[in-house]
């Protein structure tokens, strides 16, 4: 069977490979550990979710959303957008103000967090410093009244899950963060949870140690099969570890898809503006045809692929991936080419970023290869760029330029 490794967006500005701890194999997946993709079965469902807190401004709002069995499913917004209100509903730290959640088709309202078999992991570890890693790993067992050989083996198996063998008698002041992570990770799954929740879990750690995380809680998910739902604002993180991500914003769900088509099939152009870098043309629809529109930009036309219902005249917005973009294209080859004057030029070691004025906008960006002879382009240069219909996605309205 093909195998393939965890993530493909290395030259789309994102890193290509989930990096295993030094002395580790990186481990690549099988198609067949995809199946949790295409299940039927869902273990979460959240049916017409509201929530407010001061009941005037809705935290969350109508939020359907099902998470298959054994998914790995990420909720990615930005502050204020709602994922932790989600998770925490889901743990039972909140009540919902309206609308129902199932775990295993099993309403779950009534149900304090205790009773509802879910690990928890978070931000800031939350591990009793007086214990020791053995007494934090065993004390969710003890609330439920494991006996003690059972106990001992379930702590052990969840060290070892972690790579944390002979770490049992410390505690946590004398462990590092990652090592405490860990520690709380094996917490989360050491009485056997068929559902874990994590709540920014690699958020108060450095680069490395968040990378070197990312890949064990993708080998124990893909180890256990267990259901995960991960809270993240970091897109990179949810990119490279997810089968499938939620995008959230004020509230409500803008787009669930798996990392590829997210990134390269948006449907709304808050989502093409979150996940990953575009350039964004706003206009007006000039003619429909089928799947294509021309749109009128400035003084330009714009060709892209329909994605948005519309109708000449409506506004609408141009999203074009930088990497999409061409220098010097030979003339006919793609339907948009245009003039342009490269304003700056920026090293990224691996890519080069092309700052470009054209089609009105003073903020236009190519991104190309760091390769000997490749583009060729000074600033102050007068060139011709193009990209194809295909890569330019014509989206909702978003409005003017803003912070997302």
């Amino acid at each position: 069977m093909a195998r393939r490794t965890i993530c493909r967006f290395a030259a789309n500005g994102f890193d290509s490979t989930l990096r295993a701890p030094s002395g580790v194999p990186p481990f690549v997946y099988t198609e067949q550990d995809q199946r949790v993709t295409t299940q039927a079965d869902p273990h979460v469902e959240f049916e017409d979710i509201a929530k407010s807190y001061d009941g005037r401004v809705m935290a969350v709002q109508g939020l359907n959303l099902s998470v298959r069995r054994g998914e790995f499913l990420s909720l990615l917004g930005p502050s204020g957008s709602g994922k932790t209100t989600c998770l925490m509903m889901l743990a039972g730290f909140e009540t919902p103000t309206a609308g129902a959640i199932r775990i295993a088709g099993r309403s779950v309202h009534a149900l304090p967090p205790r009773k509802r078999g879910i690990g928890m992991v978070f931000q800031d570890y939350a591990l009793f410093p007086h214990m020791t890693v053995e007494d934090n790993l065993a004390f969710p067992l003890d609330v439920r009244g494991i006996g003690r050989d059972r106990r001992g083996e379930l702590v052990d198996r969840a060290l070892k899950l972690v790579r944390l063998e002979g770490f049992e008698k410390r505690r946590p002041g004398q462990l590092s963060g990652g090592q405490q992570q860990r520690v709380a990770i094996a917490r989360a799954l050491v009485f056997e949870p068929e559902l874990v929740l994590m709540d920014e879990p690699l958020g108060a750690l450095d680069r490395h140690l968040r990378e070197e995380l990312q890949y064990e809680i993708r080998r124990i998910h893909r180890t256990l099969g267990v259901t995960i739902v991960y809270v993240t604002h970091d897109q990179q993180e949810a990119m490279v570890m997810s089968d499938r991500i939620a995008v959230l914003r004020d509230g409500m769900v803008e787009q669930v898809a798996a990392p590829e088509a997210l990134y390269e099939e948006p449907e709304r152009s808050f989502v093409a503006r979150f996940i990953g870098e575009n350039n964004r043309l706003h206009g007006r629809v000039a003619t429909v045809d089928g799947d294509v529109c021309d749109v009128k930009v400035g003084a330009q036309v714009v060709r892209g692929y329909r994605v948005v219902d519309c109708r000449p005249g409506d506004p609408v917005t141009l999203s074009i991936r930088p990497e999409r973009i061409t220098l010097h294209p030979e003339p006919g080859v793609f339907s948009n080419q245009f003039d342009a004057v490269i304003e700056h030029i920026t090293f990224v070691g691996d890519h080069l970023r092309i700052h470009m004025e054209t089609c009105g906008r003073a903020d236009f960006v190519a991104k190309i290869s760091n390769v000997v002879g490749q583009g060729a382009v000074l600033e102050g240069d007068e060139i011709r760029v193009g990209w194809t219909a295909a890569d330019c996605r014509v989206l909702d309205y978003g409005g003017a330029e803003g912070a997302v």
